[in-house]
């Protein structure tokens, strides 16, 4: 390399630090993004032990499900429809997510050992939904450390929507609950047969319209909701709906 090329890659090298040095900060209202871990396990149960579940999920029709509230203890439609039953036994989940467990627990970052599970069957026919929120609470957020979803449904699928919609989570900057933040950017999973699905509580997530042309009960997206909470006799036993 002769000399004058010297000089001149001594110039274009400077001037880049030039201009690195004069470039500006990020902004602070910028908008951080990190999609949130899903774990999710297909034909978990397998077709018997699945299709046993769907049936007794659909022989729960009648006065024992009641319209589902929200976390408040309250029915507000506007935020949230389906029908629910908080004394639907499901042992045989609880055994197989016991299985799964520790692959779990060390995907998503938690620890769910002494844990006890609450969780409830949750009903969607068509037109029902339920808008962003989070699985925490001023009462509640202490003790859940997991949530799971199973989903339960006839062949062919019976109805549309239904996808569980889990929001990227805002970091570091904006971490405001109000769920309202502008452009939001999420992932869909599909509430297939037989599948579960576990995140972190405090993950903002909701369930998009379910259309169930037949109005059947036995077309409905059936799902079993719930959590594994750390052990408070002061609070057990009220630790319910989703």
């Amino acid at each position: 390399m002769t000399r004058q090329d010297t000089s001149a890659r001594h110039d274009t090298v400077t001037g880049s630090s030039e201009a690195k040095d004069q470039r500006s900060a990020v902004c602070t209202d910028a908008i951080w993004r990190l999609p949130v871990t899903v774990c999710r396990i297909t034909q978990f149960l397998g077709e018997r032990t699945a299709g046993a579940l769907l049936e007794r999920a659909i022989a729960s029709a009648g006065d024992a499900l009641q319209p589902s509230m929200i976390k408040d203890q309250q029915v507000v439609p506007d935020i949230r429809r389906s029908r629910s039953r908080q004394d639907f036994a499901a042992p045989e989940l609880l055994a197989a997510i016991d299985e799964v467990l520790e692959a779990v627990e060390h995907t998503l970052g938690v620890s769910c050992q002494y844990t006890e599970p609450s969780y409830s069957l949750n009903v969607h026919n068509d037109g029902d939904f339920y808008r962003s929120h989070q699985d925490t609470s001023a009462e509640y957020a202490p003790r859940r450390l997991l949530t799971f979803v199973y989903y339960l449904h006839r062949k062919p699928r019976p109805f549309g929507g239904g996808e569980l919609r889990v929001f990227d989570a805002a970091l570091p900057l904006h971490i405001e609950t109000t769920g309202e933040w502008k452009e939001r950017t999420w992932r869909d999973w599909e509430p297939e047969h037989d599948s579960i699905v576990f995140f972190r509580p405090a993950a903002w997530h909701e369930v998009r319209p379910v259309s169930c042309p037949s109005k059947q009960y036995a077309d409905s997206r059936f799902a079993i909701n719930g959590w594994l909470c750390s052990p408070d006799p002061a609070n057990r036993g009220n630790d319910v709906n989703r």
